[in-house]
């Protein structure tokens, strides 16, 4: 089992930044595919990013390339967002998510674990 929480969401002017970060319990962190996603109101979850196991590996949407940047730190049970450049359509909640048969990749329904979501409002 593993319990994920994320923080670091808030509100943040047009071209600002913030890191998200989502830490994780349980012993299968690190052998884990972790995702990020986002929701805005009245829209489908959708893919932002995902992150190897061994965070040798990245993909990101293609509305976020250049701008966020995915991480992992496995010694901390912990994967970050680092979200750059933010525009109001970044707003949304944003939710990390774990794999343990690493094949999830930008398939929402795929991935075993979500946590609770954090708040990212970007104002223009």
């Amino acid at each position: 089992q593993v319990q994920l929480v994320e923080s670091g969401g808030g509100l943040v002017q047009a071209g600002g930044s913030l890191r998200l970060s989502c830490a994780a319990s349980g012993r299968t962190f690190s052998s884990a595919l972790m995702g990020w996603f986002r929701q805005a109101p009245g829209k489908e979850r959708e893919f932002v990013a995902y992150i190897s196991r061994s965070g040798g590996s990245t993909y990101y949407a293609d509305s976020v390339k250049g701008r966020f940047t995915i991480s992992r730190d496995n010694a901390k049970n912990t994967v970050y967002l680092q979200m750059n450049n933010l525009k109001p359509e970044d707003t949304a909640v944003y939710y990390c998510a774990a794999d343990r048969h690493n094949n999830a990749l930008v398939n929402p329904s795929r991935y075993d674990y979500w946590g609770q979501g954090t708040q990212v409002t970007v104002s223009s």
